[in-house]
Order: structure tokens, then sequence, then C-alpha cells
């Protein structure tokens, strides 16, 4: 993975209809802000009941979208990070439909993980009461097969959503079949999504067991021996995020966005500092993505204590919802249709009250820390909560995925913002320094000072958070030795 900013997105929401359209983005208006590239799901469909994370056929590209060959031009200009979706499949995919037809007659019946593969002699309370759940409920649903019998199937997100069993041998056979066509099809990375919760096993959480991580080992070793890096995705307790990062190539910093948000609303670096004393390197670093502002990720965890505590994450969930005028408040939690009770669906740029001085050192912290540097779609442009998408689906996330059209774009890329916000993406790609090392400035709570320092390369990140104001000073960089971020 190359050490430059990636972007996260989806194929068609950027001024785009297909794969060919983004590539045309990438040569032209994002010329040089990217070294890397992960498209959200753009398996058949992309408007599914969870845009896309529901796949009816993993190895299809959307045809809205194109095909491989389109996706292969694409990584000649950018490296691409796909979605492997590892925990679920569609209801409506052929294999689920062919088992409800014929039951356990089906060729596809191991496939798919039921209620008494797990619990063979039953579950008693404790059992389920352990399971831990992304959403209310228990995650079982049942279904009525042709001859009138009913079944109980794992349903871990939603009913759609139908869980596989990974350690059958259709479950092994079907992860590899999608390593293969990524392979020939030019992804160069994955993402391993809901990877925490594919391993199911009685008397226990069925997340992030000592099973889970075998699982994911062993995936990511399939994954390498095809010249494919591997990221896993895990909101969760952080130091289960620390343990996982001594298993594979990448983690993300789920717990950075609400870190930063904590700096800036406290004007206290404190806790960000004692997180980067441990915080695993390997990471990729987030402010938002296509899901809300995880709250889970720094919070305690059965007495344990979190990297927040408890009093002063409640305030700065309170803060999101009154700096959002209240509208995160009509996105999150039971307001509106969600997979995920733990997070706060809001732009980023919104939980800032839409500050733009605010805005851009929050970014220049995050493009200074440790790792790969990630900016959703929506955050490049500093995008609003969108409204009238959320109202028209009921979706809770949908307020942070906009569909923007061409001339949104344009009119983006030449405002005063994106264009300072564009000049600290370049120094960020391009500037040595970031190819060295880290390191962390003792100062006042008040102050950030974080320096990366590459031979006779050096670049440096200055924070007054009483001020609100940012200065970053380097090594000579295209004629210039300072750049003020506000």
């Amino acid at each position: 993975m190359k050490n430059k900013i990636q972007l996260i997105t989806y194929a068609n929401r950027l001024g785009c209809e297909n794969i060919q359209d983004l590539n045309s983005l990438f040569k032209n208006e994002l010329n040089g802000l990217f070294g890397g590239l992960h498209i959200l799901p753009f398996y058949y469909p992309i408007d599914g009941e969870d845009a896309g994370f529901d796949p009816i056929d993993h190895q299809l590209i959307d045809p809205r979208l194109g095909n491989w060959s389109d996706l292969n031009a694409l990584s000649k200009e950018v490296d691409i990070m796909a979605d492997l979706i590892v925990n679920h499949v569609s209801a409506k995919s052929t294999p689920f439909s062919d088992y409800l037809e014929k039951g356990k007659n089906s060729e596809y019946a191991s496939l798919f993980l039921s209620y008494e593969t797990v619990f063979p002699n039953g579950a008693t309370e404790t059992d389920l009461l352990s399971i831990y759940r992304p959403r209310l409920g228990f995650p079982f649903t049942k279904f009525k097969l042709n001859d009138g019998s009913s079944k109980i199937i794992w349903t871990t997100f939603t009913d759609n959503q139908i869980d596989i069993d990974v350690n059958s041998d259709l479950g092994i056979g079907y992860l590899e079949g999608i390593l293969q066509t990524f392979q020939k099809g030019g992804v160069k990375m994955i993402r391993l999504d809901a990877a925490g919760y594919a391993i199911k096993k009685q008397g226990t959480s069925c997340f992030m067991i000592d099973e889970t991580y075998e699982f994911i080992g062993r995936l990511t070793e399939k994954a390498k021996a095809k010249g494919i890096e591997v990221l896993v995705e895990i909101h969760s307790y952080y130091k289960t995020q620390i343990e996982i990062a001594k298993r594979v190539d990448y983690v993300y910093d789920f717990a950075l966005p609400v870190l930063v948000l904590d700096t800036l609303f406290n004007k206290n670096a404190s806790n960000l500092k004692k997180w980067l004393e441990v915080s695993p390197r390997n990471a990729v670093t987030v402010l938002d993505t296509h899901d809300g502002i995880g709250i889970i990720d720094v919070a305690a965890e059965d007495g344990k204590p979190g990297l927040i505590s408890n009093e002063n994450l409640n305030e700065i969930v309170k803060q999101m919802h009154e700096n959002s005028k209240g509208n995160s408040l009509k996105a999150t939690g039971a307001a509106a249709s969600n997979l995920d009770l733990y997070q706060v669906n809001c732009t980023y740029f919104d939980a800032l009250g839409r500050d733009e001085k605010a805005y851009l050192i929050a970014r220049a912290i995050q493009f200074f820390m440790p790792g790969i540097p990630q900016v959703y779609y929506v955050g490049l442009f500093a995008g609003e909560n969108d409204m009238e998408l959320l109202e028209k689906t009921n979706v809770g996330r949908d307020i942070n995925r906009h569909y923007y059209t061409k001339e949104e774009i344009s009119t983006h890329i030449n405002k005063p913002f994106h264009k300072k916000f564009k000049e600290l993406m370049l120094l960020r790609n391009n500037h040595p320094a970031f190819n060295g090392e880290f390191n962390m400035v003792e100062t006042a709570a008040n102050i950030l000072h974080i320096k990366w320092i590459n031979k006779s390369n050096w670049a440096e990140l200055f924070v007054d958070l009483d001020e609100m104001h940012a200065k970053i000073n380097f090594s000579k960089y295209n004629s210039k030795t300072n750049l003020t971020i506000v």
C-alpha cells in the first residue's frame, strides 16, 4: 500500500455513473491527490438493502457500473482496494434461493450457517444473551422452505444478509473464489468486511473470539499469496484493535475520529497523546467513513476503561448533535433504520459545526498520524448532512452518503477551502519526511506538536488548541518551507 492518501467512495456517488467515469475523474479533477482508491461494494447489486454490502453475486460487477476490464483499466491509474464481505450473502442470491427450494438436498446447503450448526443440542439463555450484537434482537431469521418446513438461519445484520459457514468446504471455496476473481481484476488490497462476526461458537460472544483471529490469519495468508494486501475492519474495544494489528497487514484507526473531536472540543490533546503511545503503526487512519462516527472504539468495556471517560464521551456525542443542529439525532440509533446502534451518523464537517478552520486542523492532525490516511468522498468536499436523502430512505447512514453531481464537484474544487485542503494533501503525499520516523514532541495539554524526520528531511505540525491556530513547517519542498493551515 502506497504511503499516500487514499480515497474511499462509491463508484456512482462522485459525479460518476460508472467505473470509466471514475477513471476519468482520477486522471483529471483528482489528479495527484490520492495514491489509492477504495471503491465501496461495486458488486451486483449496488442498490440492495445495505448499499452493496448484501451482494447477490460477489464476483459480478454491477453491469450499471461496468465490468472487470474497466476495473483493470482503472487499476493502472491508482491502486484499487475492494471489500471482501466475509460474513454473508444476499437472501436473493442463487445459492440461497436454491437452498430454500431444495433444503438439505441443495448443493449449497452447507454454505449457510443455521442455528443448529452452532447449537446442535439447543442453546441456553446464557448462550443467547452472550452473543455480541451490532443491532437490537437476536441474530436469527426463520425461513420457510419449499417443502413447508422452516429453518432458523443466522442473520447477523439484516434478514437479507445470510451468514455463511466460513469453515465449511463451500464457505472456504466461496471466499477463495472471490480472491481469485479480485486478483485477475487488478485489486491490490482488500478490506475484510464484518470479519469480526464470521466465526460463531457456542458459549462465546461469537465476536472476535480466538477462532476469529485464526480465521482472519488464514484468510490473510491466502490473500497475500495472491499479492493482495489485507485491511481488517473491526469496530471494537481499543485493545482488540491492537491485538488484531499484530496479525494482519493493516487495521483501521477507528479511535482517531472521536479522539480528534475530543481534542478540538475540549482544547486538550491528552487523550490523543495517550493513544499515540500504544496505537498500531500499521493503520489506515480515518475521520469519516460510509458508516457513522464510531463510539465503541474509544469507550469502556466490561468495567475496563476506554480511551475517553464515559462522562467526557457523552459530552462529545452531545456536542456533535448540537453542532449538527439536531440533524444527527434524526439519523442515529433507533431514530432511523440503523445496523449499528453504537455510532453517530453525521458528516464530520457537521460534527464540527461546519467550522472550516476546525475541519482543516482535524485533517492536518489526521495526515500527521502514523499510518495511511484515508479520506471519504463526502469529507473530500467538507460535505454537509444530506437530510433529503435521509428523509427519502430513512436509512441513518445515508445522511453521509450524498450523491454528488458533476456540477457540485466543479463548484467545490474551485472553493478557497478546497484549494487549501488540496495543498495540505499534496504535502502529505509528496514530502519525503512522511516516509521516516514519527515523533510526538512533549508539550502542554493544549498544544499538539508532531514531527516526522527522514534523514535530512523533516515536517512538523504545531497546533495551539486555545487559539485554534495550526501551522506546518518543513524542510524545503516545492520552494516552500511552511504552510499555514488556519
